[in-house]
């Protein structure tokens, strides 16, 4: 008998924390649920918007919290245009918008309360330019907020759904299950009972829908399934996004070739000593580095060495010099105080004598004392200095060098001499470009190429020399094709070269492409992009990166 009861309670035991887990496997699961995949990411709804676009501009109009912001652009390039008036037509009258940013213009809109659709007509008038935008703004309804159960208490609200309920039949099956070990049957399916109705209220069904997340409608740059772009208009005038209106040619043909800048041989000059000697820095001491000099302005004075014996010749020389003035001049008053007793031939000859004798003397004086002065041979600005009070420099040595900033060349190696004669461009390895003129070729060859100078005519205030770039010089017959700026052009995950077409207000399009280089600053879509579209040229790089 005893057995019998001991194993009545057991039985009765197993099923009371079973039934306590009950609530939990109806919280943890569903039908049509599986917790073992993870979670769908959110997605980024955007707000209420309409949009309108002429041959002029382009306008989207968002709606939030009951206001319309207009956001207006020129159509071809995507540019802002401020000090526009907007005059907005609604079923409610017609309205003008007010400015708030450079492009951005708000507008109250009570009409959107009524959620449906609602025809919108906005006159522009900017710049002479005046035209009418139809577009539609579906206002969306308004969801009523969810009420909390009655039933639930506010401190088990706190609560996940499924901790609660994972804990409440733990502990309503393990009291169970201690009752029915101890007491009566009677008295076990009570508890058990009541544990049951406390779970059921602890975590009601409408639990898990009440705590399901709802969408945002923040405006936020994202890319959709088909692989375009959605960037809403404000985060485009953050990016500095620009467009073109892509139109088909006839181009001429470029070959890519390595170039270096070197001076203009007619505006640069070097600053040599021609006999050896020791610097010493003119009145105001030595020019630094930069600075505009003057032709012929003095940069340096160089004392040639004398030595011991080259010293005692000189003193020498300059003892017979005196010696001979003074006989010289001796003869000469005489000969000028009896005039009337020589001839005149005789007193020219002495004065002429007496003269050289002492232009000789001089001479030998400067020799000693006077230095070798330094002078630029062209205007232009100090490029290079070596020079230091009291060096010795031997003779040939450069001192300084004379550079015109705005003249340069460009001397680049090719393999034909009629390259570039007809156009060339340069392009620095930072993106900036500069306009090339031909000047000749060389017919020698120099690393098995072919010397071809070019006159930088615009763009110099970019180089300096011994800068190295890439001169793309036309050759050989032109061929058909669209040209777009190379800040258009961005690499592809895979290597491949893309452009973004802007096909709409808000949406962009990656356009795989062909191109071959055009100039310094263009490069030739051959394949891949009709004409009459609009691609984008600025901030195609920060749209390539949103995900």
């Amino acid at each position: 008998m005893m057995a019998r009861q001991f194993v009545w309670r057991v039985i009765f035991g197993l099923c009371s924390l079973l039934a306590g887990l009950v609530p939990v496997a109806g919280a943890m699961a569903h039908e049509g649920h599986d917790h073992g995949a993870p979670a769908t990411p959110q997605a980024t709804t955007l707000a209420p918007r309409a949009e309108a676009a002429s041959a002029d501009f382009e306008l989207v109009a968002v709606l939030r919290d009951g206001t319309l912001a207009i956001h207006l652009d020129r159509f071809a390039d995507n540019t802002p245009v401020e000090d526009a008036t907007i005059e907005l037509d609604t079923p409610e009258g017609s309205q003008t918008a007010k400015p708030t940013q450079p492009g951005t213009y708000s507008v109250p809109a009570p009409f959107a309360a009524r959620p449906g659709a609602h025809d919108l007509a906005f006159t522009v008038t900017a710049g002479g330019t005046a035209d009418v935008l139809a577009a539609t703004l579906i206002a969306p309804e308004v969801p009523a907020p969810a009420e909390p159960s009655a039933t639930a208490p506010a401190a088990l609200a706190l609560l996940g759904g499924s901790q609660l309920g994972l804990l409440s039949g733990v502990i309503i099956g393990f009291l169970a299950a201690i009752l029915v070990m101890s007491l009566r049957r009677r008295t076990a399916a009570l508890v058990l009972a009541t544990g049951l109705g406390l779970a059921s209220v602890a975590f009601p069904p409408s639990a898990q829908a009440a705590d399901a997340p709802k969408p945002s409608t923040r405006d936020a740059a994202q890319r959709l399934p088909d692989g375009s772009v959605i960037v809403p208009k404000p985060s485009q005038r953050i990016l500095g996004v620009r467009t073109i209106v892509t139109a088909s040619g006839s181009h001429a043909r470029t070959v890519e070739l390595p170039g270096r800048v070197v001076p203009d041989a007619n505006a640069s000059g070097l600053v040599q000593t021609a006999v050896g000697g020791r610097l010493a820095p003119p009145q105001g001491g030595f020019k630094p580095l930069g600075t505009k000099v003057a032709a012929g302005e003095i940069l340096a004075f160089v004392h040639p060495p004398i030595g011991a014996s080259d010293l005692k010749d000189l003193e020498q020389q300059g003892y017979e010099l005196d010696q001979q003035i003074a006989i010289v001049k001796r003869r000469y008053e005489r000969l000028s105080a009896i005039q009337n007793a020589v001839t005149r031939r005789e007193v020219e000859e002495t004065e002429i004598e007496l003269k050289g004798l002492q232009t000789r003397r001089a001479t030998l004086e400067r020799v000693q004392r006077e230095p070798e002065a330094l002078r630029a041979p062209v205007a232009g600005v100090i490029a290079t200095s070596d020079a230091v009070a009291g060096q010795m420099a031997d003779p040939n040595t450069v001192v300084f060098r004379i550079i015109a900033p705005d003249r340069l060349w460009v001397e680049a190696l090719g393999f034909s001499p009629d390259v570039g004669r007809s156009g060339a461009s340069g392009r620095l390895s930072d993106g900036r470009s500069v306009t090339l003129a031909f000047l000749g070729a060389g017919i020698s060859d120099r690393s098995q190429a072919l010397p071809l100078q070019f006159s930088v005519t615009a763009g110099a205030e970019q180089l300096r020399p011994g800068q190295f770039l890439t001169v793309l010089a036309e050759a050989g017959a032109p061929r058909a094709g669209i040209a777009i700026p190379r800040t258009a052009v961005v690499r592809g995950a895979n290597g491949q070269t893309i452009v973004y077409e802007h096909v709409t207000a808000e949406r962009f399009m990656a356009r795989e492409v062909k191109t071959e280089p055009l100039d310094a600053g263009r490069v030739l879509v051959v394949a891949g992009l009709p004409p009459g579209r609009r691609v984008v040229t600025d901030g195609a790089e920060l749209i390539d990166q949103i995900r």
